[in-house]
């Protein structure tokens, strides 16, 4: 094991940077075997630091060629390289440092820096990629302006770019060229971009609400150029779209998008150099299915949300994160609602919030939504920094209004442009717009953990008052085991026998009252009372998941029956139907195989695929039973092959009950025509393909035949996706070899279908068994290199086919450890996010448990292991 604990770093100890750079005038000379850059930086004290510091950059995997203070190189005495960087201990009060480096992108399989993929170079600089390129102190609170120069040949890169508005351009002697890219707006390096390739540009135009024409330019692949014009337009959507709802208009001439290939994250914000993930930013309608189509959309935005929440005001220390990606997540989810169904878009994020982020809550790398410590920045670019963060702030928009929240976000930008800042600074100038106080509220961003609201209710029926008593706690979590009452915007609605809400009246007499509204949880327990109730009511709680909590209240099925069918908050019926289904299958734990489902439940599910009057969008979501992640996470001891069991159960016998409805559902959605990524079209083709995959888990043989029609004459991805996936989950093995050897051949030129081709595999529990999975990682198409290859195999495995990764003889754990070390040494970003389903074996059955554990004291034992595994790991076991 190793013999010392990497560094932790904590936010108590934040200080000022003792330097500032104001200016950064940089040169790239990209080469085949490696690359020069040059650098110079105009640095200045900083009066708000304590003075007589040395000068202090960082720097890794650099070989420095040359230093120089003010043009004149410096003795070697002068400086000292150390482990971590470079170190000066006398400097003058201002001076321009030039730094020359010599690094090997060609040989960078971290992705991060500059590095090479698939002929082309790249940069990942968020968080600490910046010091892989060239000495700096890399860290977010530095802000300087950046003026770049990048120098290749032209026959190999005829595309050079960076940050901002290109300035100048030329030829060079020996067949090289140059373009300098001038960023007028100060950034921290982390949002430093420079990308050089063999490049197709597509180009368009947007007019701004002020009259200025923006530049788009989109840079892919030469075989990629029909992919762009979702993505392009995605982006006029979200630019006019921020314009409306939040005055924020584009400040560069040119807005740039690249797609990469090989990239650990999904998407950069780079100023004006985004640099896109393919997955994450390539579409057409026989290439990307109706998720991708809206995923595509939604990261598009999220991205150029970021121009201001992120760029233009950014975070102090990289413990704020979640001021620019809690901030940016809430507006690209308002973004989406706009554009598409806004209950369906809540559907999805409280579904990511309950099954994985909880988890995460309640396990041992649970952290606040601003956490206090890491060992290393990369692990915490997580679902409770970027969903749960984004509900904080949906919260404060809910307690606010939409017009005060508008009027505290346009404070804000106004406040601290051109600033890195806090979650504090966003609080405060949500405050002082509003008149709110807040101060309460922070500990949303201090304390982890998910509140449990316990709600106890009673009816009076001679005073004709109802009463709802709401108690909160929040669960101990690692070195938080002492919780206050936090502040929660807590929405009810109170149904009335014949189906409509009632009037919610707090004060006796009101002449008027809301259907609906939102209750302030601030202290461990409170009492409403509601006035003038003729009836006893049926309470729908939460409406809207008005915050990231658990409820707990004894409905009966019956009443979730109820509420099913006629609660008017879409969330809280599509809730409703997961409670029942989570009850039935629940009680299918440990039963005889001829146990049969609650009759109440199959009637539930025939109203839904009867009912053609309801939104079909909603009605696609509810037919979702709740998945086996979820229903482990409910767990409090997990043993997932009962859950996969009873699950599965309840599925096969809701299908053969519903044979007949399922397949009306799929012929009255079937649809003719042009692929359209519209609202109504994308939720016809999950009722249908839904029907379709519960009509193939039971082997239904008018099915299997609709399917195999579907496959071969599907003029879209959705549906020829759908239709693969319902034949690999089914036990038709000899259509599911063929299907699958036909999808591949035709599309085994096209890297991101082949990452879905891989996934359909890995992730389902007929197909995706180990060794099926282990010859996945042989197939030709596989690159251990690419970290979508990686997720579409090994993390499609470990995270969607848990009844194969949790099997009984360990397996599972044994296979993921053994490829977690192997990707350790060559990309350790990717080989952390890896260890996730490893990290909460407290919770699961002996059996999972013991091998969980042994499977992390396995990877904990590599002595060399990186900071980004130990740091998971080692909390892992420790929690």
């Amino acid at each position: 094991m190793r013999t010392s604990q990497p560094r932790t770093i904590y936010l108590k100890d934040y200080k000022v940077p003792p330097y500032l750079v104001d200016h950064v005038d940089l040169r790239f000379e990209l080469f085949e075997e490696g690359t020069r850059v040059y650098n110079s930086m105009e640095i200045r004290r900083n009066p708000d630091a304590d003075p007589g510091q040395p000068l202090e950059l960082d720097g890794e995997g650099l070989e420095l060629e040359g230093l120089t203070v003010n043009g004149l190189p410096l003795a070697p005495s002068d400086f000292e390289v150390t482990s971590g960087g470079l170190r000066i201990e006398k400097v003058s009060d201002a001076f321009t440092l030039g730094v020359v480096t010599w690094i090997l992108p060609q040989d960078n399989t971290r992705l991060e820096g500059l590095y090479k993929s698939s002929g082309m170079f790249c940069t990942q600089c968020e968080a600490e990629g910046f010091r892989w390129i060239t000495y700096f102190p890399d860290r977010p609170d530095i802000m300087a302006r950046f003026r770049t120069r990048v120098e290749a040949d032209k026959a190999r890169y005829p595309i050079l770019l960076s940050n901002g508005n290109d300035v100048d351009r030329g030829d060079l002697e020996d067949g090289r060229h140059f373009v300098t890219w001038e960023d007028p707006f100060p950034k921290p390096c982390y949002l430093f971009a420079l990308v050089a390739g063999d490049l197709v540009e597509k180009r368009d135009r947007f007019k701004t609400q002020s009259g200025r024409d923006i530049d788009l330019r989109m840079y892919v692949e030469p075989r990629n150029a029909a992919k762009c014009d979702h993505a392009l337009d995605s982006l006029k959507r979200a630019m006019r779209w921020d314009e409306q709802i939040y005055g924020r208009e584009y400040d560069l001439d040119i807005f740039m998008i690249v797609a990469v290939d090989d990239f650990n994250m999904g998407a950069m914000e780079n100023k004006g150099l985004n640099i896109f993930n393919s997955s994450c930013v390539l579409a057409s309608a026989d290439t990307a299915t109706d998720a991708a189509f809206q995923r595509i959309e939604a990261i598009v935005a999220h991205e150029y949300f970021h121009n201001w929440s992120g760029n233009r005001v950014t975070c102090r220390d990289w413990f704020q994160l979640s001021l620019k990606e809690g901030f940016t997540v809430f507006r690209d989810s308002q973004f989406s609602s706009d554009m598409g169904s806004p209950t369906v878009k809540r559907i999805e994020d409280a579904t990511l919030l309950r099954t994985a982020q909880f988890a995460e809550d309640s396990g041992p790398m649970a952290h606040p939504v601003r956490p206090d410590s890491y060992i290393e920045i990369s692990n915490f670019y997580t679902l409770t920094v970027y969903e749960k963060g984004a509900e904080v702030v949906r919260m404060i928009h809910t307690l606010l209004g939409e017009a005060d929240f508008r009027k505290g976000s346009d404070l804000y930008f106004e406040r601290h442009d051109g600033q890195a800042v806090t979650t504090d600074d966003f609080v405060k100038a949500m405050e002082d717009a509003s008149g709110r106080d807040l101060s309460q509220f922070r500990l949303w961003y201090q304390q982890a953990g998910t509140p449990v609201v316990d709600v106890t209710d009673h009816y009076d029926e001679q005073a004709r008052t109802y009463t709802l008593t709401l108690s909160q706690h929040v669960p101990p979590t690692p070195g938080q085991s002492e919780k206050q009452p936090q502040h929660i915007p807590f929405a009810v609605g109170l149904i009335g026998e014949r189906g409509a809400d009632l009037p919610l009246k707090l004060e006796a007499g009101a002449s008027d009252a809301p259907r609906n509204r939102v209750l302030e949880l601030t202290g461990a327990e409170q009492t409403f009372v509601f006035h003038d109730v003729a009836e006893r009511p049926v309470p729908s709680l939460l409406r809207g998941f008005s915050a990231p909590v658990k409820v707990r209240y004894p409905w009966s099925r019956d009443q979730l029956l109820f509420l099913m069918s006629h609660d008017s908050d879409g969330f809280n019926r599509w809730d409703a139907g997961q409670r029942l289904a989570v009850d039935v299958i629940q009680s299918m734990l440990g039963q005889p195989q001829e146990q049969t489902v609650d009759p109440r439940l199959v009637t539930a599910f025939r109203q839904l695929l009867s009912d053609t009057d309801l939104d079909l969008a909603l009605v696609a979501k509810m037919l979702h039973l709740p998945s086996e992640a979820y229903l482990i996470e409910l767990s409090d001891v997990a043993d997932v092959q009962a859950i996969h069991s009873a699950r599965t159960r309840v599925l096969n016998q809701l299908a053969l009950e519903l044979q007949d409805e399922l397949l009306a559902c799929y012929l009255r959605n079937r649809e003719d025509g042009d692929y359209e990524p519209t609202p109504e079209a994308i939720a016809r083709r999950s009722l249908k393909n839904t029907a379709l995959g519960w009509l193939l888990h039971i082997n239904e043989e008018e099915a299997r035949l609709m399917a195999l029609k579907q496959f071969e004459s599907a003029t879209n991805m959705t549906d020829q996706a759908g239709a693969l996936r319902s034949l690999v989950n089914s036990d038709f093995e000899a259509d599911r070899s063929k299907a699958l050897d036909a999808f591949y051949e035709r599309f085994s030129d096209d890297p991101q279908v082949v990452e879905q081709w891989f996934s359909i595999q890995a992730g389902s529990p007929r197909a995706g068994t180990l060794p099926a999975v282990e010859a996945l990682l042989e197939h030709p198409a596989f690159d251990w290199k690419n970290p979508n290859k990686i997720r579409s195999v090994i993390g499609a495995f470990a995270g969607q086919n848990l009844a194969n990764f949790h099997a009984e003889d360990c397996s599972g754990y044994r296979f993921l450890a053994r490829h977690i070390l192997a990707l350790d040494s060559t990309n350790p970003q990717i080989a952390a996010r890896l260890v996730a389903p490893l990290t909460r074996w407290r919770n699961y059955g002996e059996v999972y448990r013991e091998g969980m554990r042994a499977a992390l004291e396995q990877i904990q034992a590599r002595p060399d292991l990186s900071k980004d595994v130990y740091e998971v790991v080692h909390k892992s076991l420790k929690g």
